[in-house]
């Protein structure tokens, strides 16, 4: 039972746990929450109507794309995208340091050709959906734009490992590992 003096559920010793969301997660979750609609209307129809809606497959996969990049936007934002970190304990900072600096080089130069790439699909891309008289070509364009986004944030994170000094990028990925293993 909690007491008056305990504000959360975690204690007086534990901080509240922050919300760390901001307007560029909005299109990940949206699309997570329509994905999350389609599928209950695929499942609705198919099992209870008996009766299935020939679109909601394909819309499903290419919103199910959607919910994939958008929320990559997210992990570029926050600096979570997977990576080996075992080798940091064992090089010098100068070489972590210079690790960390070529790892978000290299995902920003992927980032932005693979944006070019989408938009090049985008473009060329004229037929439509077909179960649905939508272009195929807003999948392509809702990857080239979170291609786009990430490669931004790549270059933020690029420009801020940069900047920093060597036992200071150590220290962050070390502070990263523990929380993430204490989660």
């Amino acid at each position: 039972m909690l007491s008056s003096n305990d504000s959360h559920v975690g204690g007086a010793d534990s901080a509240p746990p922050t919300l760390d969301f901001k307007w560029t997660d909005l299109p990940g979750l949206l699309a997570l929450w329509l994905l999350a609609v389609i599928v209950f209307l695929q499942f609705f129809t198919r099992y209870v109507l008996n009766d299935s809606l020939a679109w909601t497959e394909e819309i499903a996969r290419y919103v199910l794309t959607w919910v994939a990049f958008f929320g990559a936007i997210s992990c570029s934002r926050k600096g979570t995208h997977i990576f080996l970190e075992f080798f940091y304990r064992y090089v010098p900072p100068g070489v972590g340091k210079f690790i960390t600096v070529l790892m978000e080089l290299i995902s920003l130069i992927f980032y932005s050709y693979m944006a070019v790439v989408a938009v090049q699909l985008a473009l060329r891309t004229k037929t439509k959906m077909a179960s649905a008289e939508i272009p195929k070509s807003l999948l392509y364009w809702g990857v080239a734009i979170s291609l786009a986004a990430m490669a931004i944030y790549s270059c933020i994170w690029l420009i801020r490992k940069y900047k920093q000094d060597p036992n200071q990028v150590i220290r962050e990925l070390e502070e990263r590992a523990i929380a993430e293993a204490s989660d």
